[in-house]
């Protein structure tokens, strides 16, 4: 299996093991475009892996903060009381570069900068980049994307 998310068409494939492409979801990626350094808020290009799941068996729209939920429900009632969030919700598929120097270790660690694919509240718009880094997705999608793929699943992040 392998996930390849293109910055370009702000989509995100999933392939099965013979390389046949089993879905493909629109996401939105960083609104400051493609770039691995820390504090940057880009999202980072090259050859990653899904280091850890995180929200299994969580209600849709869970809200996450740091990697834990909450307690809360996401809701345009919560929103409007939290006008400037940058909403995690649902599951985390937290993803760590492979290729040291690019997107791995130093300024440029992917996981060090806390990069995932995550829910993101169904008002997000997808297909347009907007995010701070992260690769955002509708709560029904990465609920359907986090069944399919274990840890270590590739990922290729191409801009």
């Amino acid at each position: 299996m392998k996930i390849e998310i293109s910055l370009p068409a702000q989509t995100l494939a999933l392939f099965d093991a013979g390389g046949a492409l089993m879905k493909r979801y629109s996401v939105s990626t960083a609104a400051k475009g493609a770039g691995e350094v820390r504090g940057s808020y880009c999202t980072p290009r090259g050859r990653h892996i899904v280091r850890a799941k995180i929200g299994a068996g969580m209600p849709a729209n869970t809200v996450f903060v740091r990697r834990r939920p909450t307690g809360e429900i996401w809701t345009p009632e919560l929103a409007a009381q939290f006008p400037g969030r940058d909403w995690i919700l649902t599951r985390i598929l937290w993803l760590s570069g492979c290729e040291v120097g690019k997107n791995r270790l130093g300024e440029v660690d992917t996981m060090r900068r806390y990069i995932y694919i995550h829910g993101s509240p169904d008002t997000v718009p997808m297909g347009v980049p907007g995010s701070i880094g992260c690769v955002r997705m509708r709560n029904a999608d990465i609920i359907e994307l986090f069944e399919l793929v274990p840890v270590y699943t590739p990922v290729e992040i191409i801009g």
